[in-house]
């Protein structure tokens, strides 16, 4: 028998994909999950339950093939470059945008029904919005000075992906990312660095910590794109946790919970330069449409953040595990 609603997720073993999963899976959801990478690569253990798919999303060929195979219902696409210090000024960006406007097609031509995909709160114009809100803050351009490759690829695609859901009769919707945290991300970043510094009795050095940011578990991030997608919102929907904390508050935290906030240095790095002093989301529409709430709270997602990385020290595997 055919089952209803069947999802393909794109992305599925990324930082934030394999977490969609199990929330996909309890809200019924035939779940068929998209690995980049060889066959033999390690499955993450959040896709049991899942039928899996190894496919190169960039091969138009391999794409047609995919959609031939799993028949979805429904898309969550977060797959695109997330490389720490290389994504937001890459090329690969535009590669993306055509991928994935060829995944949108392929979907809509086999027949599916929704569709969400993954953006980012670098769509905001950060030098004129502080409290994004969805559908009233303006978004940066060009005539700012500051786009990106990264934030005009989202915007285009989030576009592009409205219009052809108005002509194709799609339903669609798109979730900007604000800042999540969690097992498996990439070392480089905030949260890891410095855990793993303190876990290991070194210095965590920090900008001064003044800007004021939400951060969300990335389990809840996941969940949370399950729920949009199960909804019928339309639209651009900001995921977070609409509370804001200073980073330097944020990384006392951290330290206190480890216990070691004597090693924290704020002030040792200087503040990035495109850093706005303050970035929250409005989360009306997820609160209030989607009727979604984060499972847990942020010393909880905190205290499991540690413990993870605590685990994967003691083991003696410092990396952020499959992507």
């Amino acid at each position: 028998m055919t089952h209803e609603r069947r999802v393909l997720v794109s992305g599925a073993g990324g930082f934030i994909g394999r977490w969609s999963v199990p929330e996909l899976r309890r809200l019924g959801y035939e779940v068929h999950a998209v690995l980049s990478g060889n066959a033999d690569r390690e499955v993450p253990e959040q896709l049991l339950g899942a039928k899996i798919h190894v496919a190169d999303l960039l091969d138009e060929s391999r794409v047609d093939e995919l959609f031939r195979e799993a028949k979805p219902t429904h898309l969550l696409h977060f797959a695109w470059i997330a490389t720490p210090g290389l994504y937001w000024d890459s090329a690969e960006n535009f590669r993306w945008v055509s991928a994935s406007e060829h995944l949108l097609r392929c979907f809509g031509a086999h027949g599916g029904r929704r569709v969400v995909m993954a953006g980012s709160c670098a769509e905001y114009d950060w030098s004129r919005v502080e409290v994004c809100d969805e559908l009233a803050s303006p978004l940066a351009n060009e005539s700012a000075g500051a786009l990106s490759p990264y934030a005009e690829c989202k915007i285009a695609l989030q576009r592009t992906l409205a219009e052809f859901g108005r002509r194709e009769h799609l339903s669609t919707a798109w979730g900007r990312i604000f800042f999540q945290f969690g097992p498996h991300e990439h070392p480089d970043r905030l949260v890891p660095s410095v855990i793993c510094n303190l876990l290991m009795n070194r210095e965590a050095l920090c900008s001064q910590g003044s800007q004021v940011r939400s951060f969300l578990y990335v389990a809840d991030v996941g969940a949370a794109f399950a729920a949009l997608l199960d909804s019928e919102l339309e639209g651009p929907v900001n995921i977070g946790s609409g509370e804001g904390i200073a980073l330097a508050d944020f990384i006392n935290r951290m330290a206190r919970l480890i216990g070691r906030p004597d090693l924290v240095r704020l002030g040792a790095r200087p503040t990035p330069a495109r850093e706005p002093a303050l970035l929250l989301p409005k989360v009306h529409r997820l609160r209030d449409e989607v009727r979604w709430r984060p499972r847990l709270t942020l010393n909880e997602g905190l205290n499991d953040t540690i413990a993870w990385w605590r685990s994967r020290l003691l083991a003696g595997t410092g990396d952020a595990g499959p992507q």
